[in-house]
């Protein structure tokens, strides 16, 4: 029996994983998380054979919950289950422990297929995250230092300029005709896609690769 611990910070989406699992006699969900934290604290309980994890969260996001997870359960299979296709995100959660990387809209045969590879030791990607990363390799040569990041959307621009700027949340919020949720949003995911720890570190990395070119 596989047993699986189901982190993500949406209820739906994990209640989307049970019922997609629920009739398979390999597979047992024994918990689930709702953030890093939680799952951090749930695993010496749990101790799953594999996790399905969010890579977007707030407080501790996937990539850091990955570390901090495989630093004292090694031989715990961590695949991330995301919406983000970039390279340099996957590659970076290769890079810290994953064994697999699907995206949030898989199927259940290709959800199934990865956790009984990775709990062999396997390493899975679905047919997209593979495609996405053997055109990364191809194209590698053409690159120069700064293309190695992930685009920055349009939006997310506007907010980085903004934050350079030092207006606060709220004030880019009123500036941008946004929620502040939706700036935090915003500046959560230029954190996830750069690997950048905070918002220091993100504006670091902005001047030093010409992000907003």
């Amino acid at each position: 029996m596989i047993e699986v611990l189901i982190v993500d910070d949406h209820k739906m989406v994990i209640e989307g994983m049970q019922l997609l699992l629920h009739d398979q006699e390999e597979i047992k969900v024994t918990g689930f998380a709702l953030s890093g934290e939680e799952a951090i604290e749930l695993v010496p309980v749990l101790k799953p054979d594999v996790i399905l994890l969010d890579i977007n969260m707030p407080g501790i996001n996937g990539i850091d919950t990955c570390k901090s997870i495989l630093s004292s359960f090694p031989d715990i299979k961590i695949i991330a289950i995301s919406m983000h296709k970039e390279s340099s995100l996957i590659k970076l959660m290769l890079g810290n422990g994953a064994k697999g990387y699907v995206l949030k809209n898989a199927g259940k045969d290709e959800i199934v297929k990865a956790i009984q590879s990775c709990y062999l030791g396997k390493v899975y990607l679905d047919d997209t995250v593979n495609e996405i990363i053997i055109n990364s390799v191809t194209n590698t040569s053409k690159q120069k230092i700064s293309d190695t990041f992930p685009h920055l959307s349009r939006r997310e621009k506007d907010v980085l300029r903004l934050i350079m700027d030092e207006y606060t949340t709220q004030e880019i919020a009123d500036k941008l005709f946004i929620s502040f949720g939706t700036v935090e949003t915003h500046r959560r995911n230029m954190l996830i896609k750069t690997g950048a720890r905070n918002t220091v570190g993100l504006v670091k990395l902005a001047l030093e690769y010409n992000l907003l070119k």
